[in-house]
Formats: structure tokens, sequence, C-alpha cells
């Protein structure tokens, strides 16, 4: 049996009309098709929108599909949405956000000793953006609240998963010497220390 032809304009409209990345496994629910048919269509308008120049993609991000602005007109982007407001995050956010990326679960502790400085504002502000949440607690004395990112942060920076944020690699000491840095770090007393290397 041939498929429907509003099976494409529907996906289409769903993936526009959508705030987040929708799972293709919920579109095949909608569109009453098997999930390979929503991955299979979903690569046919990427690859029709490319051929096309079109000023938006079809993107995978945080385990789903959503239409984005293509790559190449990031700058009119940024600077349509960022007009007249101070959306950008300052470079102690950035570090801090970086920090918890690569090393959740973290305690606003963990991140204050790796960081060197107070970090009570930053992490405020990255929660109220929406870029990390509290994802749990510390079972030691005191039970610090553990801090992750969110499937917003993933969105925003266009990644499927934490598995592809890219390796620190050369830019960070083996795991040796973090440990190392770490009990030089933690306070007397301290009987939980962070584990030794991005996880």
């Amino acid at each position: 049996m041939t498929e429907p032809v509003e099976v494409r304009q529907a996906l289409e409209a769903l993936l526009l009309v959508a705030e987040e990345p929708v799972a293709p496994q919920l579109l095949a629910q909608l569109l009453e098709v098997a999930t390979e048919r929503v991955e299979s269509l979903c690569a046919e308008l990427a690859e029709e929108y490319r051929t096309q120049d079109r000023g938006f993609v079809v993107s995978r991000a945080a385990g789903g599909y959503r239409l984005a602005s293509a790559p190449e007109v990031s700058a009119y982007v940024e600077r349509f949405v960022l007009e007249g407001q101070s959306a950008r995050l300052s470079a102690a956010a950035l570090e801090t956000l970086a920090i918890v990326a690569y090393k959740q679960p973290v305690s606003r502790g963990q991140v204050a000793a790796i960081r060197g400085v107070a970090v009570d504002g930053v992490l405020r502000t990255l929660q109220q953006r929406g870029h990390i949440a509290e994802v749990g607690r510390d079972p030691g004395p005191g039970q610090a609240v553990l801090f992750g990112t969110t499937r917003s942060f993933l969105e925003a920076l266009g990644l499927d998963s934490l598995d592809d944020l890219p390796p620190l690699g050369d830019f960070v000491p083996g795991p040796e010497m973090v440990e190392a840095l770490e009990t030089g770090l933690r306070p007397a007393g301290d009987e939980h220390p962070a584990p030794a290397h991005p996880g």
C-alpha cells in the first residue's frame, strides 16, 4: 500500500511546531507508521533541505528530531535572538557548565574546589536557564545536592547524548594528576572525594 502524501507533510508540520526534539517513536505513533519510516523520512527531508540551500535543517538532538536554523545562517539568527538581551553566558558560567557537563553528577563544593571560587550564583543562573538541574543527593554526610546537565543543554548544543561531547583528551591532566589535585583541594575531614576523572 502506498503511503499517503500527508504523512510527509504531517511530519514536517510536527517538526515545525515542536518546542523540543520529538522522539522518533512518538512521531511514529502520531503518524501511524513504523519508527524506521520516520527515521527514513527525516533523513529524506534533511537531504532535501540541504540540497535546496534552505535556512533550516532537520536536526537530531536529545534523542529526537526538530527543525533548526541552518549553521550557515547562525550569525543572523543569533543577532535576532540576542537583540537587546544579555542572554550570553559569562566566562564563569561557561566554565562552570563545562565542569558540570564533564564531571556530572557533581556537587556545588566539587565545582567550587575545581574553579577555586564560590559558584552559588553561577549555578543558580545555569539552573534558571535550564542548562543544569538537581539530579540527586550525595549519600555521604550532609547529603550535598548533585547537579547534572539537562535535555535542554543537549538540545542547545545539538547533541544527541552526553556521549557526543567532544573528548577532553590532551586538554586535561590524567586521572592520577586530577586525584592529586583533588586531594590537595579537599577540605580536612572530607571522606567522600569526587571521582578521579571526568565521567
